[in-house]
């Protein structure tokens, strides 16, 4: 069945977003795969902030989703891979929805419009690095054409997470 992609809209990440995108995430489902629990509120201002960076140098970032009502549902969107181990120096591109707004069709709006802008901004590949468990998010990468093309074990969790790559 072919739906209807929802109407949904991506912009830098402002100070206010700190607080959207902490309330929005305040859900054990929507943490599960990151950390397990709610992140504190200085985390999401030190993110937002750092985007910002991002989108001034690079020209994308982690933006911030809205609905068609102009709420703050989530974010998308791209950032290099900082970390020492996995595809270390590529850009990833990452979403997270708040739990109410699973299941319609945002992360994969949003995550093709992320693709568009990167390709737009040079980056010749991305890669979403995702825990195996973790299905729905699979799903949004197999949806955007993206193939498995490594496996890694995290050294927090040890968990097994895929790295899913597309070339643009």
């Amino acid at each position: 069945m072919n739906r209807v992609p929802p109407v949904v809209r991506l912009r830098v990440p402002t100070d206010e977003d700190a607080v959207a995108w902490h309330r929005v995430f305040d859900h054990p489902e929507v943490m599960e795969f990151h950390g397990g629990r709610s992140a504190g509120l200085s985390v999401y201002e030190e993110l937002t902030a750092r985007q910002r960076r991002h989108d001034a140098e690079r020209g994308f970032c982690l933006w911030t989703m809205l609905d068609e009502s102009e709420r703050v549902i989530g974010f998308t969107g791209a950032q290099p891979w900082d970390r020492e181990w996995g595809p270390t120096g590529e850009i990833e591109i990452g979403w997270r929805l708040g739990r109410e707004h699973w299941g319609q069709g945002y992360a994969t709006a949003a995550a093709r419009m992320t693709l568009e802008r990167v390709r737009d901004a040079g980056v010749p590949s991305v890669v979403a690095m995702v825990v195996a468990s973790n299905a729905r998010s699979i799903a949004v990468t197999q949806r955007l054409g993206m193939r498995l093309a490594d496996v890694f074990t995290t050294p927090e969790s040890r968990r097994e997470a895929h790295c899913y790559r597309l070339d643009l």
